[in-house]
């Protein structure tokens, strides 16, 4: 397993570095390691900053099949957080606060304040009915953490695809900043390259969705994903090329890696009704990483089984060592943090994943997987270009 290195190699530390040559009050965790040759002071005398992250982008994927100044400019690379998901990673590049911090664990999440499993991201329920709140009513309730770029001391703009730019939580997470949409790849590189050329100092943040959808969808090893990469990274040497002379610095990296996980290796919880009967909520978090919340009494139970049934597949962690042992990131805490992560985790092992369904429930299979421990999903790389 690969843990977060919060102590100076995780995606955290990198925001931590940003909000220092940024002016921003700073983060709870450390800058960055030395070893990744960022220093505050110089990033903070580059007249543009511009951070893109890739959804999706492991370290080896780009080393095994990234091209250009992208996989040329790649240095040692950073650990993702934990969970290594896109729900608990895209709140740390908008906040520069690890998860132990912002407290969005994974892509369903048990809420306290409106008592059901939702869907975090789209702030839907998991199955069911419709919550009585509208999403950006229930982002402005369970969100308590403040966006990084109201405490830049530069102007800020946040990029993202035009189906997401303006939804409830990318509004809430961008506050501080103005926000751009765009419509594809190439509409993308022109809105960065157009930003750049407007007068002054400034930060922006670019998100980028395809690599992830399609090594969801495909595989993070197919011959799509590749292809996908391959666009990305010449679109990538268009743009420096474009920016030459900009005083711009492009730091590009990921909020986590991938690995696949064929039928064969995913665990339906159909299929083990004794620990279903443990269980208090429908799992929660990811299917790398299941947040268990069980019945009173149920510990000891749950973890024979676990060790009996699946111990090929998964190891059962009480959640509680996790914060305890730093996984989420340094103190302090949110007051949320527990009650979001249950009572146990079960963390897969290899490529094991595991999956609920609820009534009602659409199904659907993902070859690509991620939100685990394993160092395909963990290790993201950070390239540093400058233009």
């Amino acid at each position: 397993m690969i843990r977060p290195d919060y102590a100076g190699g995780s995606i955290a530390n990198l925001m931590r570095t940003l909000a220092d040559a940024c002016g921003a009050p700073p983060p709870p965790q450390a800058p960055l390691a030395a070893r990744y040759g960022l220093d505050a002071g110089r990033l903070a005398r580059a007249r543009n900053i511009v951070l893109l992250v890739v959804d999706g982008l492991g370290a080896r994927q780009l080393a095994a099949h990234g091209s250009g100044a992208l996989r040329a400019q790649a240095g040692p690379p950073l650990t993702s957080v934990f969970p290594s998901t896109t729900a608990a990673a895209i709140p740390t590049f908008m906040t520069g606060l690890a998860p132990a911090q912002h407290a969005l664990t994974g892509w369903h999440m048990w809420l306290d304040e409106v008592q059901s499993v939702a869907a975090i991201l789209p702030l839907t329920p998991r199955a069911g009915t419709p919550f009585a709140e509208t999403p950006a009513e229930l982002a402005g309730r369970l969100f308590t953490h403040r966006p990084i770029y109201a405490g830049l001391h530069r102007p800020a703009w946040v990029v993202s695809p035009q189906e997401i730019a303006f939804s409830p939580f990318n509004a809430f997470h961008s506050r501080g900043a103005d926000t751009l949409a765009y419509a594809d790849l190439d509409g993308l590189m022109q809105t960065l390259a157009g930003l750049v050329r407007v007068p002054g100092r400034k930060f922006v943040y670019a998100y980028w969705p395809l690599l992830d959808s399609v090594a969801h969808r495909c595989g993070s090893d197919s011959k799509e994903a590749h292809a996908t990469l391959a666009a990305f990274c010449g679109a990538f040497d268009a743009l420096v090329a474009a920016l030459a002379g900009s005083d711009t610095t492009l730091l590009v990296t990921a909020d986590h890696g991938f690995i696949d996980s064929p039928p064969r290796r995913v665990i339906p919880l159909d299929d083990h009704p004794e620990l279903a009967a443990l269980l208090a909520r429908p799992l929660c978090g990811e299917q790398r990483v299941a947040w268990c919340y069980l019945k009173p009494g149920a510990a000891d139970d749950f973890v024979s089984y676990v060790g009996r049934r699946l111990g090929e597949a998964a190891t059962a962690i009480p959640c509680s060592r996790l914060v305890e042992d730093g996984w989420f990131g340094p103190p302090p805490a949110h007051p949320r943090l527990a009650s979001r992560i249950g009572d146990y985790a079960l963390l897969m092992r290899d490529n094991w994943t595991i999956k609920d369904w609820l009534p009602g429930e659409r199904r659907y299979s993902l070859l690509g997987v991620h939100g685990g421990t394993s160092t395909d999903e963990m290790l993201v790389p950070l390239a540093v270009v400058r233009a």
